[in-house]
C-alpha cells in the first residue's frame, strides 16, 4: 500500500459508522433509514451473507435495481470479507452470463423479473441465485457481524466496465481505493452532514458508488432513485430537499432543457459532471439554471476512479477544463518520448497515487497494457493508470482533453479529433447532442461522419449546420455525411453509446 500522509485508511464497511445514531442516511421508497437503522442492516446482511458464502475473498453479484439491498451490498459484502459485484440493471442475460463466469460469482442476488430472464447455461453451477426479497427477509432474522478488520489491500469490489472496446473488464478495487475515493471526493465537494445526495447514477458504476460513499463518509445522506424521465429528478430533488446532483452529460443535456421552479433548482448547493466533457454552452445554460450551486468539472476512469475535477470558481473562465488532480492524486502528462510534457504540449494522461486499482480480474494481459510502473519523477511510484487519454497542461497547471489515441479518426492521411467536430457543431447552436465517428471508407481510409440531434424547437439545422460546418472547419474535417436522430442511444452507463452508433452506420 503506498503511504498517504495524515489519512486513516479504514475497512469500507467502517463508512457506516459515521453518522449520528438519528441521523438519515438513506431514504427509499420504504421509509428513511437513520445511521442507526444503517448500522443495523449492514451488520444484519453480512451475517446472512457469511451464512450463505463462508468461503473469504468469494465474489457475490447484484442484480438489482436501485434499493436497500443494492445500497447496502457494498459495506455488507465488505464486511463479509466477500468481494461485491454489482451488476448493471440495464444489462441483458449474456452479459451478465459473462460477468458471473468470468468474476466466479459464487451467490447472485436480484429481482425476480430480471432473474426470469436469465437462459439455461447462464449462472454457473456453483452460483447460488436468491431473489432479493428473500436476501432481505433472511437478513433480517440473521446475526450481525461486527465491524471488520480487513486490511486496506484486502479486494473489495470487482467493478465491470460497460464494455465498450469489447467484453466488460473487471476492474479490482481494495478497501483503500473505496475509502480514499470516498474521502477525497467528500473533501473538495465540501459535503455536510445536512446535505443529501439523489442518486441517479448506475450503482454498478463507480461515480454511481461514489455518490453514497462519500455521502456516508461526511455523514450525509443519499436518496437512489431510477428514473424514468428527466422530469422525475426535477420532483425528486423538490421532494426530498436534495442538495448534491451528479449526472453525466446526456443528462445534463436533458435536464437544461426543462423548465425549473426557482425554488426546486436553489435547493441544490452543488452540481458534479464526469464520463465526459461539459460542452461551454452547457456550462453557461447550467449556470444560468442553478446560479448559486457550485459546478464541479471532473475527469475520472474506472482503473483509477477519479483523477481531476475543475474548481467551481473558475467554471466560468475556464469552461472546458478537467482541472488539477483531486486528493491523493498525481497527475503526469507524459510525451511520447516517455518525459513530461512543456505547458501546452499534448501528452498521454498518467495517474498515479493510491487511488489507482488493482488491475483487471483475472487478465494479465489487459492489465499489463494499462497498468504500468510510474514514470520517473512520480512522488508515488509503483503503478500508475497509462490512461490512453491525450490532454495538455496549460500554464496555470490546468488540464485540458485532447481525445483518445484510439478513437482518432484517421482520414486521408490526417490524424483527426471526433471531438474538435463535435465542439465545432456544439458551437453553432442549432444541435444539443453530437457523435464524430470514423467509418471506414475505400478511398480515405475513414470518413467523418456526424451523428446529431436538434435544439428542440430549432427550423432549417440540416440546411444551416454543414453550411456553418464549411465555413469554420478545414475541409479535411468536414463531415462526409450528417445523420440527424430524434434520441441518441444510451449506453448503460448513461453515456452516448457511440459503439452503438458505430455498429449502426458501419452495418
Amino acid at each position: 500500500m503506498r503511504a498517504v500522509p495524515e489519512t486513516t485508511i479504514r475497512p469500507l464497511d467502517h463508512l457506516a459508522l459515521t453518522g449520528a445514531d438519528e441521523a438519515p442516511a438513506l431514504v427509499l421508497r420504504e421509509g428513511v433509514l437513520s445511521y442507526k437503522d444503517l448500522r443495523d442492516r449492514v451488520a444484519r446482511l453480512a451475517g446472512w451473507l457469511r451464512a450463505q458464502v463462508p468461503e473469504r475473498r468469494a465474489r457475490v453479484a447484484t442484480w438489482a435495481a436501485k434499493g436497500e439491498l443494492t445500497c447496502l451490498l457494498p459495506l455488507a459484502a465488505a464486511r463479509a470479507g466477500l468481494v461485491h459485484v454489482p451488476i448493471n440493471p440495464l444489462l441483458k442475460h449474456a452479459q451478465v452470463a459473462h460477468i458471473l463466469a468470468d468474476s466466479g460469482a459464487r451467490l447472485l442476488m436480484g429481482t425476480p423479473a430480471r432473474l426470469a430472464t436469465l437462459e439455461e447455461g447462464n449462472v454457473p453451477t456453483e452460483c447460488r441465485v436468491v431473489a432479493e426479497n428473500d436476501v432481505l427477509l433472511g437478513a433480517a432474522e440473521a446475526l450481525g457481524l461486527g465491524a471488520s478488520d480487513a486490511d486496506p489491500d484486502d479486494l473489495a469490489a470487482i467493478l465491470y466496465t460497460s464494455g465498450s472496446t469489447g467484453k466488460p473488464k473487471g476492474v479490482m478495487l481494495s478497501h483503500a481505493n473505496m475509502w480514499l475515493g470516498a474521502e477525497s471526493v467528500a473533501s473538495y465537494l465540501g459535503l455536510q452532514a445536512d446535505d443529501r445526495a439523489l442518486a441517479v447514477l448506475p450503482l454498478s458504476f463507480d461515480y454511481g458508488q461514489n455518490q453514497l460513499l462519500s455521502h456516508w463518509y461526511a455523514g450525509a445522506s443519499a436518496v437512489p432513485l431510477d428514473y424514468l424521465t428527466p422530469r422525475d429528478v426535477v420532483k425528486a430533488i423538490e421532494r426530498h430537499g436534495v442538495t448534491t446532483l451528479a449526472a453525466v452529460p446526456p443528462l445534463w443535456v436533458q435536464l437544461a432543457e426543462l423548465e425549473w421552479p426557482a425554488e426546486t433548482a436553489g435547493k441544490l448547493r452543488r452540481l458534479t459532471n464526469s464520463g465526459g466533457a461539459l460542452t461551454v454552452d452547457l456550462v453557461k445554460r447550467l449556470r444560468a439554471l442553478f446560479p448559486q450551486a457550485r459546478l464541479f468539472a471532473m475527469y475520472g476512469l474506472t482503473e483509477a476512479f477519479r483523477s481531476t475535477f475543475l474548481d467551481p470558481a473558475l467554471i466560468d473562465s475556464h469552461p472546458t477544463s478537467m482541472g488539477k488532480a483531486i486528493p491523493h492524486a498525481e497527475i503526469l502528462v507524459i510525451g511520447d518520448d516517455g518525459q513530461e510534457t512543456a505547458d501546452g504540449e499534448e501528452g498521454e494522461l498518467v495517474h498515479c497515487g493510491p487511488l489507482v486499482a488493482q488491475g483487471y480480474w483475472q487478465d494479465a494481459e489487459r492489465t499489463a497494457e494499462r497498468f504500468k510502473p510510474a514514470p520517473q519523477g512520480s512522488r508515488y511510484g509503483g503503478m500508475a493508470v497509462w490512461s490512453g487519454d491525450r490532454v495538455r497542461r496549460d500554464a496555470e497547471g490546468l488540464l485540458y482533453f485532447v481525445g483518445r489515441r484510439d478513437a482518432m479518426i484517421k482520414s486521408a492521411g490526417n490524424r483527426i479529433s471526433p471531438q474538435e467536430i463535435e465542439e465545432a457543431a456544439l458551437a453553432t447552436g442549432l444541435v444539443a447532442e453530437v457523435v464524430a465517428l470514423g467509418i471506414p471508407d475505400p478511398r480515405l481510409g475513414q470518413a467523418v461522419h456526424l451523428v446529431v440531434r436538434a435544439v428542440p424547437g430549432t427550423s432549417g439545422a440540416e440546411e444551416e449546420l454543414p453550411r456553418i460546418l464549411m465555413q469554420e472547419l478545414p475541409n479535411f474535417m468536414q463531415p462526409k455525411v450528417i445523420h440527424w436522430k430524434a434520441a441518441m442511444p444510451i449506453s448503460p452507463n448513461g453515456k452516448i453509446d457511440r459503439t452503438a452508433l458505430f455498429a449502426e452506420l458501419v452495418a
